[in-house]
């Protein structure tokens, strides 16, 4: 059989003799060119991204089981998105690091991927480049932080951030204990050990088939990390041979699956701006309005914060994802495909018992009987809005308050802590200009901390309306994505301060009590922001990139362009 690779490796002419003879400058031997499979390791290391730091490490136990099983390894670096240290906020790349992986892939020699991921955004960065591509692909997650500890109890990367940062703004606890978290929370490598997107992502990988059974959950130090790598390298080789594309994992019933199991776990908001394009490289027809109509109605199974107690070394524990997977059977589509050849159903066939049934609950007797996301409609929302059932405070779900309006972010932080500002805890703050054009990028700042003389009062939560995103890791009754943005003219470009809001979840509406006469009248008056950038990737970004509804992926890289190359490079 002969592999994609031999174009390159395979030639008797002068392009064999520049691809062969440059390749064995880092002494590599002649018979590793005979025509084996060749397989890309797609790292996303960096010490910039310090949840993806120890890749370096996994890559070099897929690298083993790629040589045990007759491939060629050949490990190379994409661009690595850390959302702990990169400004503006890294979902402004991740359509970059796409292009990145995309192009990684399709212009070298390679018949196989296995994509080394853990920060949130560098799951489905990869995962979105390698289907515009379709090889043979699976995904290796880096796996979550050991549990933090602090004061002789668990804290989960950030969702302690939000707690520890009220209660210092507070002065409930000084700021040598708020420094002291810190080393406490993150205590060992990996990507956030909470349910935040990143650990959202794992799962949904694994969910989609796209992983071995029991991938997610492995704690990033665990040895059996390290065994998964192997294996995956391994199966990799074996997934090449029998030309098990990405395109025959992926179907529409494996979506649907992980929009159930996303709904099940608790999972962050992200999850839907992140599938759908996902979805839309791959050619698989996904809407807002699928993520409501699959997911909206299942149970939360899954006792781990931010919409729990639990932590997700203590859900692998407990079995990890095979259990969700377990107890969900009745309403999932065992019979799609995974990477290790084998359907869910049969992958479950070997799946022991839940061991802790307070992390992870029975289908019959779930923490929220209806917990998946939902997705909110009205004039204030036209194209679309989510809300996070798991995370929010049951009282506000049916809420109708006064607005509060921060035009953009530097309002927002200029005026939140004003003891003069006009607001209490029946408002709704509304935040614009953090969509995908308008900051640009839609970072995580959705979840507005309430100001600090609310706070003082013992307020917690507060309903909080714009249209960026918030962190898979965060809580409160919080809307997010709101479609049009403000930024291009949607209608949260129009609220004023006093005017009236109506949040209500099990209507599925969110509704600006203002007549459309008057949104008329304010919109002639309305002028579009300044763009904030004028060159580069940035304004790229700013004039392609497409609304949260659609996965805010750039419009010209749906769809996808195969693997062939027609031309040699010299």
């Amino acid at each position: 059989m002969s592999y994609r690779s031999a174009e390159w490796f395979g030639k008797k002419d002068k392009m064999g003799f520049i691809y062969r003879s440059w390749m064995k400058n880092q002494g590599i031997p002649e018979d590793m060119f005979d025509g084996r499979p060749v397989i890309g390791i797609c790292n996303t290391w960096s010490e910039l991204t310090p949840c993806n730091a120890h890749l370096r490490d996994i890559a070099e136990w897929v690298k083993r089981g790629v040589y045990e099983a007759g491939g060629f390894p050949l490990e190379f670096p994409i661009m690595s998105l850390g959302e702990t240290l990169l400004k503006p906020t890294a979902m402004l790349f991740r359509n970059l690091a796409s292009m990145d992986a995309e192009e990684s892939i399709r212009g070298n020699p390679l018949d196989g991927i296995v994509l080394l991921t853990g920060c949130d955004k560098t799951t489905p960065s990869t995962m979105m480049g390698a289907a515009s591509v379709d090889l043979p692909t699976l995904v290796v997650p880096g796996g979550p932080m050991l549990n933090g500890k602090y004061q002789g109890r668990d804290i989960g990367s950030g969702t302690a951030v939000w707690q520890l940062t009220d209660e210092l703004k507070t002065g409930k606890i000084s700021y040598d204990e708020y420094a002291h978290a810190e080393s406490c929370m993150s205590r060992s490598p990996g990507h956030c050990m909470t349910m935040g997107t990143a650990s959202t992502m794992a799962c949904m990988a694994e969910s989609l088939g796209m992983t071995l059974p029991g991938a997610a959950a492995i704690p990033a130090t665990d040895s059996r990390r390290k065994v998964l790598a192997q294996l995956s390298g391994r199966r990799i080789v074996q997934m090449v041979k029998e030309d098990l594309k990405m395109s025959t994992v992926l179907t529409r019933n494996a979506f649907e699956n992980a929009i159930k199991v996303n709904a099940a776990i608790g999972g962050s908001s992200n999850f839907i701006i992140h599938l759908t394009a996902i979805a839309g490289r791959i050619g698989v027809e996904l809407n807002l309005q699928d993520f409501d109509d699959v997911g909206s109605k299942v149970p939360l199974l899954l006792n781990l914060m931010p919409s729990g107690r639990f932590l997700m070394e203590d859900f692998y524990y407990a079995g990890g994802l095979p259990i969700i997977l377990k107890e969900l059977q009745s309403i999932l589509h065992l019979d799609t495909l995974t990477v290790n050849g084998k359907t869910h159903r049969e992958n479950l066939e070997r799946c022991h018992d839940c061991y802790n049934k307070d992390v992870i609950a029975d289908y019959d007797t779930p923490l929220i009987k209806e917990a998946g996301i939902v997705v909110l409609k009205g004039n204030l929302a036209l194209n679309g809005a989510v809300l996070k059932p798991s995370a929010a405070t049951p009282a506000l779900m049916k809420h109708t308050g006064r607005a509060v309006v921060f035009e953009n972010i530097e309002d927002y932080h200029h005026r939140v802590d004003d003891p003069d500002l006009d607001i209490d805890e029946t408002c709704v703050m509304v935040l614009k200009s953090v969509g995908p054009v308008g900051y640009p990028g839609m970072p995580e700042v959705g979840n507005m901390v309430l100001p600090k003389k609310l706070l003082d009062k013992g307020i917690t939560d507060m309903v909080r309306i714009s249209d960026g995103r918030m962190s898979g890791t965060a809580y409160g009754t919080v809307v997010l994505h709101v479609s049009p943005e403000s930024a291009i003219g949607g209608n949260l470009a129009l609220v004023e301060n006093g005017d009236l809001i109506e949040l209500n979840v099990e209507e599925k509406r969110i509704h600006l009590h203002v007549s459309d006469e008057e949104l008329t009248r304010r919109r002639q008056h309305w002028k579009q922001p300044t763009p904030t950038a004028d060159r580069g990737y940035a304004n790229l970004y700013i004039n392609h990139v497409q609304q949260a509804d659609k996965g805010a992926d750039l419009d010209f890289l749906v769809g996808k362009s195969g693997s062939r190359v027609l031309r040699d490079s010299h």
